[in-house]
């Protein structure tokens, strides 16, 4: 059963999502949050597996409170944006301080519920418009990659730019026809390799040296 933390200022949205979200048979919501600060808190008070999080919200915004989430608890609680706003400010700033992705308000429920779970699984998560968004604020030539400098063989490249679109382990094995253990054994190699944490960071890695 994965716990779920909902954090929204409208209260129209944070119980519309509660009914639909509580509808899922792998899904309990065990608190609602108005700002990040509540978010962090009820987090803590209800042992949260997630934390599904508004970017706009009063005295403390979602960047806040991913922040403070990611500071007390690390991997073990995850924080999936879900907003209506596309700045690749506000994504950018969410992907730095840990959030497991950045999924829109225009997704369907399928979707959400979908992305609650990949996260909580260790992928990361995001909208296509926010991947479109991201690729298009590129303005400036993107840096060539130095792949030797990096140590990386031309499939870890490869495995890289999946997991910066989001793909989930079970699509990239399905993609390049690989096992799901070998997904994983490759991605923990480049990992290590490129000294980051996490999927996160390996996304925010890509987009930073012109990967995309």
């Amino acid at each position: 059963m994965i716990r779920i933390v909902i954090a929204d200022d409208e209260a129209l949205i944070r119980e519309g999502l509660e009914i639909i979200l509580g509808a899922q048979e792998d899904f309990t919501v065990t608190a609602l949050a108005a700002n990040g600060e509540e978010a962090a808190r009820m987090a803590e008070e209800t042992e949260a597996d997630l934390v599904l999080m508004d970017i706009r919200m009063p005295e403390y915004d979602g960047i806040y409170g991913t922040k403070q989430i990611k500071n007390q608890f690390g991997d073990t609680v995850k924080v999936l944006i879900l907003t209506t706003f596309q700045d690749t400010e506000y994504i950018r700033d969410a992907l730095k301080e840990g959030a497991s992705g950045y999924l829109l308000k225009d997704s369907s429920y399928d979707r959400i519920a979908d992305g609650i779970r990949s996260a909580v699984a260790g992928n990361t998560v995001f909208h296509p418009n926010v991947v479109q968004r991201m690729i298009a604020d590129q303005a400036a030539p993107a840096p060539v990659f130095d792949e030797e400098a990096h140590d990386l063989t031309p499939r870890e490249i490869e495995l890289i730019l999946l997991v910066a679109e989001g793909k989930t382990n079970q699509e990239i094995a399905n993609t390049l026809y690989l096992s799901i253990g070998t997904v994983k054994n490759a991605i923990s190699v480049i990992l290590h390799k490129l000294t980051l944490r996490d999927r996160t960071q390996l996304a925010i890695f890509a987009y930073q040296n012109g990967l995309m």
